[in-house]
């Protein structure tokens, strides 16, 4: 009965609510594996520290620490989420039989097959990182350093990561996003700003001279405004990834990350400027506090905007490619997942409860007004009934029901990890 209440009022402003519920249901966002072990990975000792412009914070018990605990704690995070989850991965994730290594130059597709199996099993699709950071290959830089060995190494990473991306793009029949970021830069003021930006480029133009099909394969450069470690100057940064991207549109599309820019810029419109030229673009949804700290993603202003900027560009026909990308080391590690990929799933579906064309129209008359009126008498419809159907309709808990879930998971299982 609430649902069919809101649906009517809904209607009143020429909003099917009932469309909208279809229509994000076939909208893939990916869940970043790397929330539930805090980016340790798998290939690299744990008790060393992450290096590379990485950090989490916090110690909360019940960190998974094998592949299994990792697949484990996936599983209760997709019983509890609605829409259509892909995976994303990050290259440290390799799965290695027992007494086997690959360093991550040497990676192949057969170290993800366990990822495979589990992506074939629940239904996904998968994205994948490579992973330039918390390595001792790092000088500290990668892809721009001035030591040819170093840059070398970093390079036939990059090409492995193509090859393993392709792999799962053929296994799993849906496109992989291939986000490539690394944390190059200095803490203070370099002595050139010029030499490694062009190594940067030169690298990452090798990395993509490795064979794939753009359909299936989709790289991306992403940019970061300064990091831990690299406060003056990062070589990566908004301008060489835009520019980048822009000179290599056959086979690259930008990553806007909206943790990755001054405190005052807004990812949200950033959005249709770069659709006005980019057929497609890609994001990483996280949640900034005063930097780039990769916070829980809520349901707020910001994740309102950029979710509407996407409706309103008709980004969800396959332009706009969305995951998340947090870590928070300080709260229940699954419930964090949860929450946030729930607080994207429901920006989006409000996004799509909007009258955008009714909208368009106003402001193309001028009738500014009305605009504003009408944009405030949208913000107290009934969302939240709305929102309780779409769960319902994908046989997932609506809000209030899920939580209990993780508390028992975490007595039976997450307190007797070491």
């Amino acid at each position: 009965m609430s649902y069919q209440n809101a649906k009517s009022k809904y209607a009143r402003y020429g909003i099917d609510t009932d469309a909208a519920i279809e229509k994000l249901k076939s909208v893939p966002v990916s869940l970043h594996c790397w929330q539930g072990d805090d980016v340790r990975g798998f290939d690299t000792d744990p008790s060393k520290p992450l290096t590379g412009g990485i950090q989490t914070t916090g110690n909360y018990p019940g960190r998974a620490a094998t592949p299994e605990q990792l697949m484990a704690d996936l599983d209760l995070a997709l019983s509890l989420i609605p829409g259509k989850p892909k995976m994303n991965l990050h290259a440290s994730y390799a799965v290695f039989e027992e007494g086997e290594y690959a360093d991550r130059d040497k990676l192949e597709p057969k170290h993800f097959q366990k990822w495979v199996d589990f992506c074939k099993e629940h239904g996904l699709g998968c994205d994948f990182n490579p992973t330039f950071f918390s390595h001792e290959k790092c000088d500290p830089l990668t892809l721009s350093s001035a030591n040819e060995e170093t840059r070398r190494f970093w390079i036939e990473h990059g090409k492995a990561s193509i090859r393993i991306s392709n792999y799962l793009a053929e296994q799993l029949g849906e496109p992989v996003i291939m986000n490539i970021w690394t944390g190059d830069g200095f803490k203070d003021i370099p002595g050139d700003r010029l030499g490694p930006r062009i190594r940067y480029r030169q690298a990452i133009d090798e990395i993509l001279s490795e064979p794939f099909d753009f359909e299936k394969v989709k790289p991306c450069v992403e940019s970061k405004v300064f990091g831990i470690g690299v406060e003056a100057y990062t070589a990566g940064s908004a301008e060489f990834t835009l520019s980048y991207a822009a000179f290599n549109r056959d086979k690259c599309i930008p990553l806007l990350d909206n943790g990755h820019y001054h405190p005052t810029e807004v990812v949200s419109d950033k959005i249709p400027a770069l659709l006005t030229f980019f057929h497609e673009i890609a994001l990483h949804v996280t949640r900034g506090i005063r930097w780039d700290s990769d916070h829980v993603v809520l349901f707020d202003d910001e994740t309102k905007e950029i979710a509407r900027e996407i409706v309103r560009c008709g980004g969800l026909d396959g332009r706009v490619h969305i995951a998340l990308d947090y870590f928070d080391a300080s709260i229940n590690r699954i419930a964090a997942w949860v929450t946030g990929y729930r607080n994207v799933q429901k920006a989006l579906l409000f996004a799509l409860l909007q009258p955008d064309a009714q909208l368009c129209e106003l402001q193309d008359k001028g009738e500014f007004t009305e605009l504003m009126v009408l944009q405030e008498e949208l913000k107290t419809l009934p969302f939240g009934d709305v929102w309780d159907e779409y769960c319902r309709s994908c046989s997932k808990p609506a809000d209030g029901e899920w939580f209990d879930a993780i508390q028992q998971y975490e007595k039976k299982v997450l307190e007797d990890r070491a």
